[in-house]
């Protein structure tokens, strides 16, 4: 059979039923990468090309300081940037965080935590796994819960990859314990899959409202993302009086965490703060409130 699902919900999505009598659940992730990104450092046979501030290559078996340091600023100054646009607005985030990186900062991990963040499992190292054996694959994730429950002090309740394989889900569904995994883009609406003899949630996530539109062919101007971003709420709103979806914003500590992006991203943080029609939460609370009023 065709693997694909092209179909989905189709003209008759389900009510989402949200929290209050919301239209529109909005969602912000916060990806924190750094220190788990591929360089002769950590192991790998060439440095990360990928997301950065200007266009670059993999270097084979040489250490690119260019990159390594706009890593670096992610995690010494873009976090606690969007740390402080967050708390001072108390706006729940879930933190995608790869775990040797989480493993790498514990200062970081201890604001997340204090600041009552969910921290989803972005993987064992933030690298492309879609030519990985599968066992090998199977191999880093057993190896990135056990250190981002190390890390964190708890298990994660999601799953996201990013740079996914065919049997990336396959192997989270088998490995059991999470409520959910975003490893899709398919959809404005958590959706239940079927994989092997049980079913699966999957809270979908987003490229579009996403900082790293920033850096490639696709990029924003400094004031767009949050224009982009406003319209993208107000749809949903409009469509949520009869048929309430789910927004996703995607956000990284060296992109949005730069001065000129943090200034643009708090017009949206503002705007969306004052509208009383838009459930602000986690994913793991997406995730709760759909195995509730939606099981399988």
């Amino acid at each position: 059979m065709y693997p694909r699902n092209l179909k989905g919900y189709g003209q008759h999505p389900p009510h989402a039923n949200w929290p209050g009598g919301a239209k529109v659940a909005l969602q912000f992730v916060i990806n924190y990468e750094e220190g788990g990104e591929r360089s002769v450092l950590h192991g790998d046979g060439c440095s990360e090309a990928f997301l950065t501030e200007e266009p670059t290559r993999e270097l084979a078996n040489i250490r690119n300081i260019n990159v390594e340091s706009q890593y670096e600023y992610g995690s010494r100054a873009g976090f606690w940037r969007l740390h402080r646009l967050f708390t001072r607005r108390d706006l729940p985030v879930t933190v995608f965080g790869i775990a040797t990186a989480l493993d790498r900062n514990p200062e970081a991990v201890a604001a997340m935590d204090e600041a009552g963040w969910e921290i989803a499992c972005h993987g064992l190292r933030w690298i492309n796994y879609a030519e990985m054996p599968a066992e090998l694959e199977r191999q880093h994730i057993r190896q990135a819960i056990e250190l981002h429950t190390r890390a964190t002090g708890r298990r994660p309740d999601g799953w996201y990859t990013g740079r996914m394989s065919p049997n990336t889900r396959r192997l989270v569904a088998e490995e059991g314990g999470f409520l959910y995994d975003s490893d899709s883009f398919a959809d404005d609406l958590p959706y239940w899959e079927r994989v092997g003899d049980r079913d699966h949630l999957v809270v979908p996530y987003t490229l579009d409202n996403n900082d790293g539109r920033y850096l490639n062919t696709y990029g924003y101007q400094s004031e767009s993302f949050s224009a982009y971003l406003r319209r993208a709420l107000d749809l949903l709103r409009e469509e949520g009086e009869e048929q309430p979806k789910m927004m996703s914003v995607g956000l990284h500590t060296r992109i949005a965490g730069r001065p000129g992006r943090a200034a643009d991203l708090v017009r949206f943080l503002d705007y969306a703060a004052e509208v009383g029609d838009v459930w602000v939460t986690t994913r793991a609370d997406i995730a709760r409130h759909w195995r509730r009023t939606h099981p399988a």
